[in-house]
């Protein structure tokens, strides 16, 4: 059997001022790393065998401390990048809502319909993810695989581990940062164990 625990990058300077990131990057906070401290005294005795990792340094630096010094076979996988925004990245949400509001209201109300002239749609991003996904299960049989991805990544596997559509997209469980969805695989099916867990973070103040 295969397990793949699923997570979702600490919290970065942009997501704490609400800027969209997509393939930009920018640095976790001070709150972020000390989530992923957290998490990883909650994954401590997890024996991972390998790490597959969105190439963004968000995700490359939440993994380094989530790991600490174990030694784990690690792949960096583009097809585990966030979504690419185009012209929104590194604008705030609000201004989005006032300079694109057709693209901005399909984004969060209608998935399924946004289309943007520069970037990917949410179908762009699960098909790569799911890739991604099986490429790790082709590869690995068995075993704890850690994964080191990003929250609209996280969302369209849900939806595809969930049998849902793309409209869906946004009624699952909100994907903190650190959150930890766990997906097991029998050759055959996958099964969803744990959806987007921040039991580590109890008492903590979260923010998306």
């Amino acid at each position: 059997m295969l397990k793949l625990y699923v997570i979702r990058h600490a919290e970065t300077e942009w997501n704490a001022q609400q800027r969209m990131q997509g393939w930009k990057d920018s640095s976790l906070t001070a709150t972020g790393r000390k989530h992923a401290a957290l998490l990883q005294e909650c994954l401590r005795t997890v024996p991972f065998t390998a790490l597959y990792c969105s190439p963004s340094d968000r995700t490359k630096e939440t993994a380094q401390i989530v790991l600490g010094q174990r030694d784990v076979p690690t792949y960096f996988d583009e097809r585990l990048r966030e979504i690419h925004l185009g012209h929104w990245e590194g604008k705030t949400i609000a201004e989005i809502a006032q300079t694109d509001e057709r693209n901005h209201h399909h984004f969060y109300y209608e998935p399924h319909a946004y289309n943007p002239t520069v970037g990917e749609t949410f179908l762009d991003v699960q098909r790569r993810a799911v890739a991604a996904i099986h490429h790790i299960a082709h590869t690995h049989s068995e075993g704890h695989v850690l994964v080191v991805t990003h929250g609209v990544v996280i969302r369209t596997l849900l939806v595809y581990w969930k049998q849902q559509t793309l409209a869906q997209l946004w009624e699952n469980s909100r994907v903190y940062g650190t959150s930890v969805t766990i997906v097991s695989f029998d050759g055959e099916k996958w099964m969803l164990e744990c959806e987007s867990n921040i039991s580590h973070l109890e008492g903590e103040m979260i923010r998306g």
